[in-house]
């Protein structure tokens, strides 16, 4: 059975590199975060670059396929070596940028995979000053979701220090990173 799971997803990666369906695509992409969310196939998805699949793809215009993307990065960077090859892979700064999306899931993968990424080693780049600001205007939103995680963010991940500066800079800028649509 085992064999025939490597085969499965090689299947997957395969169709979505060939296909020219938006539709099929973002099916196969579902498929793949699913598949991310079991750690007995991070091995194979590794194996098969799915990682930097999921990278790739959060530049993408297509919405929902950065919403799939980002919820696989998120079910993957709980595994330490992955975890490792996303920070390598400069992958916290496309994180960041989905942080803007209008999509709300994609907001939450986002958010979530940032905690899951923070280590001592990339705390920096994990809560630098945009991304607490950001934190601070989630914390704001109507939805509950949203605003319970990006506290527990700031509570959890951020420096009192840290939310005090954004909290300073935020009072002489209006401009920002717009909340998701509920």
């Amino acid at each position: 059975m085992e064999l025939g799971r490597l085969e499965y997803l090689q299947a997957l990666v395969t169709e979505f590199q060939v296909t020219d369906s938006s539709e099929a695509k973002e099916q196969v992409l579902a498929n793949l975060a699913n598949f991310a969310y079991d750690p007995k196939n991070y091995e194979y998805l590794r194996q098969l670059q799915v990682l930097d699949l999921f990278l790739d793809v959060l530049t993408e215009d297509n919405e929902t396929l950065v919403e799939f993307a980002m919820g696989g990065l998120c079910n993957l960077c709980l595994d330490k070596t992955n975890k490792d090859y996303i920070l390598e892979a400069n992958g916290v700064e496309p994180i960041i940028n989905c942080l803007s999306s209008s999509n709300e899931e994609t907001v939450m993968s986002a958010v979530t995979t940032l905690m899951y990424l923070t280590t001592p080693q990339s705390r920096h780049q994990t809560t630098a000053l945009p991304v607490v600001e950001c934190m601070m205007r989630f914390a704001l939103s109507s939805s509950r979701r949203l605003s319970n995680l990006a506290t527990v963010f700031l509570e959890d991940y951020c420096t009192p220090l840290q939310v005090e500066e954004a909290r300073n800079l935020s009072k002489h800028t209006a401009v920002g990173i717009p909340l998701p649509k509920d």
